[in-house]
């Protein structure tokens, strides 16, 4: 590399930082609410905390600060965040969106039980739904779609030994959506449904044989403790959306709201990337091995899934999950699902079931 060659990349660098402190100096002072993820999860203490604490202060040269904290740590049931950032109870809210199906079940589809089995097409699926989740938000929640994120994948944590999908039959499998309702009650498992908090004295008592997660959320939650066997049957991945109420968003100056805009962009790639990073670091502390960085040192025991379970798997999520979920939603849901999600994942609802 030439001299002249640093010397413009040098320059190149000073621009950008000079440019950025113009633009943080442009800020007029402004504080927001915002209430975020399960402290619990990598997405929150990975991601969330320090984007609030750290990064939107730095970035805007202090001008402009949040008063943050976790949805656990608020008190506050996963339900309720909608609501709160729908009336303006918090300017900035996050969940999981599949824990939104209860007030629109559009916020499922492209979390459905068993949809995605890698990270790449569960952020794809995402990406294609994600214009739809933010029309239904903006028109029916007041609220602005900023980015989605998510966790490692969701599986089921077992107090018994296991060897497979019928094993779960007759068990009491704490669940957190209704698509994972779907593919238990389909497999003869009895759903419960139980905030993420609860699971560790509920799996410890016997109120649940089973619960699903994330690897790692369950790992850092300390569910290793209270289960055996991990079975790796991916039952979605705990997506998780980032919105602002439409009401701070639009009183706010273009310059604030193309501040946050450029934030949440890079926001959204972090919080994936930490969660692909996640998936292999969750395999290693669950089963003992190293490197094991994220989460806590466990001696699960893996059951490995069979031939002829991932083929029921996929026949569940073809014939089950998916015509219920369309069933919930309606025709014109399913055929515009049929026309964003669908190539992504290979799939179609059947429309003539609905």
């Amino acid at each position: 590399m030439t001299k002249r060659h640093v010397n413009m990349i040098a320059l190149g660098a000073v621009v950008a930082v000079v440019a950025a402190a113009v633009a943080a100096a442009e800020l007029p002072e402004t504080t927001v609410k915002a209430i975020g993820l399960n402290s619990k999860t990598i997405v929150s203490f990975g991601d969330e905390v320090p984007f609030w604490n750290e990064t939107i202060p730095e970035a805007s040269g202090g001008k402009i600060t949040a008063e943050f904290a976790p949805i656990d740590l608020a008190g506050i049931k996963d339900p309720q965040i909608m609501r709160m950032t729908t009336l303006g109870v918090t300017d900035f809210g996050a969940g999981d969106i599949s824990k939104m199906a209860g007030d629109d079940p559009v916020f499922e589809g492209c979390d459905l039980a068993g949809l995605a089995l890698d990270i790449e097409t569960a952020r794809a699926a995402c990406e294609a739904w994600a214009p739809v989740m933010g029309r239904v938000m903006e028109e029916k929640f007041n609220t602005k779609l900023m980015a989605l994120g998510t966790n490692p994948p969701q599986v089921f944590w077992c107090r018994e030994p296991l060897t497979g999908l019928d094993d779960l039959e007759g068990r009491k499998i704490r669940v957190f959506n209704k698509t994972m309702a779907d593919f238990i009650g389909a497999i003869g498992g009895t759903t419960i449904s139980m905030p993420f908090a609860e699971v560790v004295p509920a799996l410890q008592r016997g109120v649940v044989d089973c619960a699903v997660t994330g690897t790692l959320s369950g790992n850092t939650a300390g569910w290793p403790e209270v289960s055996t066997h991990l079975y790796p049957m991916y039952l979605g991945w705990s997506i998780n959306y980032q919105g602002v109420n439409l009401d701070s968003w639009n009183g706010w100056p273009e310059e604030v709201r193309a501040f946050f805009t450029e934030q949440f962009d890079a926001f959204e790639d972090k919080m994936w990337d930490t969660a692909a990073k996640a998936v292999a670091d969750a395999e290693n502390c669950n089963f003992g091995k190293e490197p094991c960085e994220m989460g806590k040192m466990a001696q699960m025991t893996l059951v490995p899934i069979s031939e002829a379970d991932k083929e029921k798997h996929a026949q569940l999520m073809q014939d089950t999950v998916l015509v219920a979920w369309a069933r919930r939603c309606g025709k014109d849901c399913a055929a515009e699902w049929n026309d964003t999600v669908g190539p992504v994942v290979g799939l179609q609802i059947p429309l003539d079931q609905l």
